[in-house]
């Protein structure tokens, strides 16, 4: 299409105008996708925000917030995602880590178990409704040996927007 003067027309200027911003506008998205493919291999750390290590027994494991937040709301429960690593030199001793919000009751009753490799295991941990901004996470540890361990984190300390968002919870529902 060209024009009586054997100019281009303006729509045929327009096409090519914008072909280069469909080729040039997911540049701007590179960054938070390298952001993204680094905290997947590892080379970031552990998550967005690092709780710090916390002992176990005699283990020392590394927790993280995979994401700084409050919880996600998922199929009407609240789950706030955590990263962990074992300590080094450990790996064959421990068999299982678990969180849960509250002291478990038993094995059975632990919480969610911490899933992935020993540099890297997620775990999502469902938040109820009546969990205090107080509260603490316990951790709970089993070695290989059959004997278990256990210890507390607090929920301020391990993610202060979700203690945030537990004491807004609690004014609403009162």
């Amino acid at each position: 299409m060209t024009s009586k003067t054997g100019a281009p027309s303006p729509l045929r200027r327009w096409k090519y105008h914008l072909s280069g911003l469909v080729l040039i506008l997911p540049l701007l998205y590179l960054p938070d996708y390298f952001k993204a493919m680094a905290m997947a291999r590892g080379a970031a750390g552990l998550g967005e925000r690092a709780i710090g290590p916390v002992q176990v027994g005699g283990w020392t494991l590394d927790f993280a917030e995979w994401e700084a937040g409050p919880p996600e709301i998922e199929a009407g429960a609240a789950v706030k995602l955590l990263t962990m690593a074992l300590c080094p030199g450990c790996e064959r001793e421990i068999r299982a880590v678990f969180i849960h919000t509250g002291p478990p009751r038993s094995l059975r009753t632990a919480g969610a178990l911490f899933a992935g490799g020993p540099h890297r295991a997620f775990a999502e941990v469902e938040i109820p409704a009546a969990t205090l901004p107080d509260g603490k996470f316990w951790i709970t540890v089993e070695g290989w040996d059959g004997r278990t361990h256990t210890a507390t984190l607090p929920i301020a300390s391990a993610s202060p927007l979700t203690a945030q968002w537990l004491s807004d919870a609690s004014r609403r529902v009162r």
